[in-house]
């Protein structure tokens, strides 16, 4: 049986110690044998280990052979580029890795430094770490509870669990045991590490320590989560080993080829000298099909969308985040702060005799009404500052900004009406009253929870005059509490009390025979911006589902208000899905909407139902409770005002806290990702031009059309600036009107495939007739036409991998001025490549001039035309 549903003594008997607590001696013992109080984590990998797992990716290893032959072969400055490159994308891999691994450091932050423990019959301080089960602890208000237990003692006891449960409010305590079964949030006996004490005092009994605490248990969900990979990553690394094997399997082919030509061929050639070029000429194909930016690329064209993001009020934390928004068909979001304005608002009122709302102006105001407002900010106490700061309980910060509203603010009330007398709030009686005099008579205003006021009351004030209560009017204030409450609004009852003029104290008895004024309903209403952005987010084909540690009626009313819940859709509570098997959960996984009083378990089975379904899930949090499932969801976000254990765990941070910022980050998430196709797009059209070039040149036993350092130049400089300014194109028309994409489909989907074939194809043919053109030249010739025209071609044909759809006049010529810039630059780089004392570098002869260079140019400006001119044709169709 769970420790909630044991009574104190049973628990005080089962751990072998009493209200005097433990001796020093035999709480040794058990530290010795259950270990400190401090969360343990696991080992974490080496950064060496870390870094040399970047190169398991099949394109690294190929590029390593290959720079690893040329450096062997004397090609030194080739060789040292590829591992610069290689070297900074390992070194980005390895900072993001450790900074994902801070949650547990935050956890352990959130851990009392010390606290109060009965040792020996005798109360004493000892450092929280050394606490042990059966220590019996004490806390006041202020404290924070240094281990999980079960309260023996509770005087008005209130505790801030929102870091665990998610709830703003502080929950209320008592020592009764509970019979049924609880989640968290309702464990009323029962106290949890981290948490704080904001009123009262209270003493527990340890019943956990360490990792077995609330805050342990999600300690160890955070470690165990699955780090998950974008779908882009994905895609990538399974493309990374195809095109690895691929490019392997050509470069043994055109090896093979060129040795037999040697072996077997009618001219005299020195056989080591020719195998030695072929072995080149195969390397250089593969860094000719290799984009060896392509990472560096797409990290930097997320890293742009992160700024674009932070504009929409969504910081990035992990870079693949930007791409996973993108793919997001699933949004599990919190409702405190996020869907709602965390503020609690009065929305509506029940003034027996009445009618209508209470008028704002005074003048026209009946005595009860009046007396409503000022029962509700004098009876009260929270204090809202100058500059807004609220101080106190929310609901009764809520009275305050009513009071305000209705023209009487709580200073100048409060300045008017000096209290005189009070009784607190107790948790107990579920009542609060001041003494302040009005108008000339003493009176004692009382506000409490309904159900508690109806039984104290035995008169009503109908339009400023005091009536004997009727079962008749009593009826018609139920209905009205009843009617408010099933619309999920929290409901508080408001009236006072005479007392003659000379009484000097009030005791909890007088709180009877009191005069009920009426009622006031206030919720934490949805956000304004939240409608529109639920129905952006069904037009783009995701699913928002409501989770939440609030009750269920509440965030069912929620969910129906805001669209979220359709009419036949479920909410759940924590202990129901509980019940659930997981084929259950599976086939009713799409009809439910809202989850309530849900456990951080809970939140990760969610979460994992839903991935297990095929679906990119993105999951809000700003609790300790959200951490794990943070981390689990293919994206985490984190509310900026949320803790840091959670922000930790997050790939996102949302500054304003705000739902409708995350349905505008995945409009950015979708443009960076069309982006990044378009920049892989760009480079691997690019790279089947020059690979089509060499196979012919291979399978024609023409001489090679490139040399390496031309091919790595072209790859690592020249194509790098054009596809970094593709990543800076406009989104497309309709970017949010389209489903999520399948996240089975490749990265060359959606006409991309096309795209590359037909681009490359016309370059490579480009390049192939300018290379013959320039053999009737010479050798040299020859490499320098193709070079020219393929840095050219490959350069022009950014203006074609703006869009798969549009044309470059159709996408706005001059929208992306990025590309102009791109262009240009890669012209003037060309133009060093030609420059006396540089051109032999680059293998360009001196006869190579501006004959040439119109020749080159012609076909490339060709080939870009044809790319358009296919491109609407096939539009068209």
């Amino acid at each position: 049986m769970e420790t909630y549903r044991k009574s104190a003594d049973d628990i005080l008997a089962e751990l072998q110690t009493s209200e005097n607590g433990l001796s020093r001696t035999e709480a040794q013992e058990r530290l010795d044998k259950h270990g400190y109080n401090e969360l343990e984590g696991k080992e974490r990998d080496s950064v060496w280990k870390l870094f040399f797992m970047t190169f398991k990716d099949a394109m690294v290893i190929v590029l390593l052979v290959a720079a690893g032959i040329q450096l062997v072969l004397g090609e030194v400055v080739e060789s040292v580029i590829i591992f610069l490159v290689l070297l900074l994308n390992g070194i980005i891999s390895v900072v993001q890795t450790r900074k994902a691994e801070s949650s547990l450091d935050a956890l352990r932050e959130m851990s009392a430094p010390s606290a109060k423990v009965v040792r020996d019959g005798a109360s004493q301080s000892v450092p929280a770490r050394e606490l042990t089960k059966g220590d019996i602890v004490q806390m006041d208000a202020g404290d924070y509870v240094p281990a999980d237990g079960r309260l023996i003692a509770s005087e008005s006891l209130k505790i801030n669990e929102g870091m665990l449960t998610g709830e703003s409010e502080a929950a209320e305590k008592n020592t009764e045991t509970i019979t049924d079964e609880a989640p968290i949030g309702d464990r009323f006996n029962m106290v949890h590490s981290g948490s704080l004490v904001v009123n009262g005092r209270g003493t527990f009994v340890v019943t956990g320590t360490a990792n077995e605490t609330e805050i342990g248990k999600i300690a160890n969900l955070i470690a165990t989560a699955e780090a998950k990979q974008t779908p882009l990553q994905r895609k990538l690394d399974e493309f990374s080993k195809k095109l690895g094997i691929g490019i392997l399997l050509l470069c043994v082919l055109i090896f093979a080829a060129q040795a037999l030509r040697i072996w077997f061929g009618n001219e005299p050639v020195d056989t080591t000298e020719g195998m030695l070029n072929a072995f080149m000429f195969a390397v250089a194909v593969a860094v000719a099909a290799i984009p060896e930016a392509l990472s560096s690329i797409v990290t930097i064209v997320m890293a742009v969308g992160t700024t674009k993001m932070a504009k929409q009020q969504a910081i990035i934390r992990k870079l693949p985040a930007v791409e996973t928004l993108g793919s997001t068909s699933v949004i599990c979001t919190d409702k405190t702060g996020t869907l709602t304005q965390n503020k609690m608002t009065v929305t509506d009122t029940f003034i027996p005799g009445a009618s209508t709302g209470i008028p704002e102006t005074r003048e026209e105001r009946s005595e009860s009404e009046q007396l409503l407002l000022r029962i509700a900010v004098l009876c009260n106490d929270s204090h809202v500052n100058d500059e807004g700061q609220e101080i106190g309980d929310p609901t009764e910060t809520a009275l305050l900004h009513f009071g305000k509203k209705m023209n009487e603010p709580h200073a100048e009330l409060r300045g008017a009406f000096k209290r005189e007398l009070e009784l607190p709030f107790d948790s107990d009686r579920k009542l609060m009253s001041t003494v302040h005099t009005i108008d000339g008579n003493r009176l004692m205003l009382t506000k409490g929870g309904p159900d508690v006021m109806f039984n104290r009351c035995s008169a009503i004030l109908i339009n400023g005059q005091e009536q004997p209560m009727t079962d008749e009017q009593l009826n018609e204030v139920k209905e009205a509490n009843e009617a408010f409450s099933s619309d999920a609004l929290r409901v508080l009852a408001y009236g006072y009390k005479k007392l003659p003029d000379n009484q000097s104290a009030i005791r909890e008895e007088e709180e009877h025979d009191l005069v009920l004024v009426g009622l006031t309903a206030m919720i934490d209403p949805p956000r304004e911006a939240v409608y529109g952005s639920i129905e952006e987010a069904k037009s783009a084909g995701i699913r928002t589902i409501m989770i939440t540690g609030d009750h269920k009626t509440t965030a069912k009313a929620i969910g129906k208000d805001i669209g979220l819940m359709d009419e036949n859709d479920i909410a759940l509570t924590g202990q129901e899905l509980d019940r659930l098997s997981d084929e259950e959960l599976d086939q009713k996984l799409e009809d439910i909407s809202v989850y309530a009083r849900v456990s951080p378990e809970n939140k990760i089975r969610i979460v994992k139902a839903w991935q297990k379904k095929g679906h990119i899930t993105a999951m809000t949090g700003d609790g300790v409770n959200d951490a794990p499932a943070l981390k689990q969801a293919d994206i985490g976000i984190a509310m900026g005002s949320g803790t840091d254990v959670a922000k930790d765990s997050a790939a996102m941070v949302l500054a304003d806290d705000n739902f409708v910022s995350i349905v505008s980050a995945v409009g950015v998430g979708r443009t960076v990702f069309d982006n990044i196709k378009k920049a892989i797009g760009y480079l691997f059209a690019g790279n089947l031009g020059a690979i089509i070039a060499i196979l012919f040149a291979v399978f024609f036993n023409l001489p090679n059309p490139f040399t390496a350092l031309q091919l790595l130049f072209i790859n690592l400089i020249n194509d790098s600036l054009p596809a970094l300014a593709l990543g800076m194109e406009k989104e497309e028309p309709g970017v949010m009107k389209r489903k999520p994409r399948d996240i089975n489909e490749g990265i060359f989907s959606g006409g991309t495939l096309k795209a590359v074939v037909t681009r490359g194809a016309l370059i490579g043919i480009a390049v192939i007739i300018s290379h013959y053109l320039g053999l009737q030249v010479s050798e040299e010739m020859g490499i320098a036409m193709a070079f020219t025209t393929l840095i050219l071609a490959r350069t022009l044909q950014t203006f074609a991998a703006r869009s798969n759809t549009q044309t470059a006049f159709g996408a706005g010529f001059f929208s992306n001025k990025y590309v102009l810039g791109a262009i240009a630059l890669c012209f003037l780089l060309y133009g060093v490549t030609v420059l006396p004392g540089v051109r032999k570098i680059f293998s360009i002869p001196s006869a190579f001039g501006m004959n040439e260079w119109f020749m080159a140019t012609g076909l490339s400006i060709a080939a870009v035309v044809l790319m358009e001119i296919i491109k609407v044709i096939q539009n068209r169709k």
